[in-house]
């Protein structure tokens, strides 16, 4: 650069003008993006059929970096690999930590495929989920479809990020602190591209959505536990006439993985919590035993 500006070159920063530039992608480039989510949805798959109580949050992102790797992948960036009470509040890194019956588990995996990336989140329980997990699912989902129902060409930026919810309605003091978690981002040659969509910039700083614009839109939600929570992410090409959605590993229902279980009377809920409320003979029991007592059953 100063052997440029000696000569009386003029030299500017190019970075605002590339990622301008890089808005609109090209038929070619949608091309390779979709490509690229294609081996995240065998990746899901595999990890899908592979999750277990006993495996580990890092042994799933080796199984994912070796799908991806076999498919063609020439750089595996990232597999966010977060569960059990580490799902709230949300870390980005994965850990030696080992799946239970009843965990929530999310993941984010990003890659690059001739150079096309991917960001796009999945998120499951195993054996069985809680109610309160179920609840943040639908909730995540609503806010997430929500979105994506107004991705179309003429459409803004701010109106993506207004149906989200405001930092404080899911525990955070302001916007910033929240940043990341209801948000949406081109992709393409890098993992974060224009337009960002948050209530944090969008509401203030809107931008058109057009024809061939490429983004994920991404949702948190923490479980009224106070330990899980959900999140999902899909990508999305903005089309002449609306949307088109390039990621498919099935996430409209929270999905359960590992086995199925089952009891002498039949197959075990797949709805339950881990600690299951005594039945009537024990409710009866108990009482029996506080009234010889001559104390309140609750005590």
């Amino acid at each position: 650069m100063f052997a440029l500006q000696k000569e009386g070159i003029k030299v500017v920063d190019g970075q605002q003008l590339m990622s301008d530039a890089r808005v609109i992608k090209t038929q070619d480039e949608i091309s390779l993006l979709n490509h690229s989510a294609m081996m995240v949805d065998a990746a899901y798959d595999e990890l899908y059929r592979a999750m277990k109580p006993g495996m580990s949050e890092n042994q799933a992102v080796g199984l994912v970096s070796k799908v991806l790797y076999d498919l063609g992948s020439e750089f595996v960036e990232a597999v966010n690999a977060i569960s059990g009470e580490r799902c709230s509040p949300h870390p980005h890194v994965f850990s030696d930590r080992v799946l239970r019956p009843g965990d929530p588990v999310y993941y984010d995996i990003l890659h690059s495929y001739m150079g096309y990336r991917t960001c796009y989140y999945r998120c499951f329980t195993i054996g069985y989920a809680s109610h309160a997990m179920r609840d943040a699912y639908q909730r995540c989902r609503e806010y997430l479809d929500a979105a994506i129902e107004l991705v179309r060409p003429g459409r803004t930026t701010a109106e993506i990020a207004s149906v989200w919810p405001k930092a404080e309605e899911f525990g955070f003091p302001d916007e910033e602190a929240a940043f990341a978690l209801q948000f949406g981002h081109g992709i393409g040659l890098a993992i974060w591209e224009k337009p960002v969509i948050s209530r944090l910039v969008s509401l203030e700083h809107s931008h058109e959505i057009k024809p061939g614009m490429v983004f994920a839109l991404e949702t948190f939600w923490p479980s009224s536990d106070g330990w899980s929570a959900a999140r999902i992410e899909e990508e999305i090409v903005v089309t002449a006439t609306g949307h088109e959605v390039i990621t498919r590993f099935p996430a409209e229902e929270l999905m359960v993985a590992g086995a199925h279980y089952y009891t002498a009377n039949g197959p075990l809920s797949r709805t339950r919590e881990n600690e299951q409320p005594p039945s009537r003979r024990v409710k009866e029991k108990v009482e029996a035993i506080a009234k010889a007592q001559g104390v309140a059953a609750t005590d």
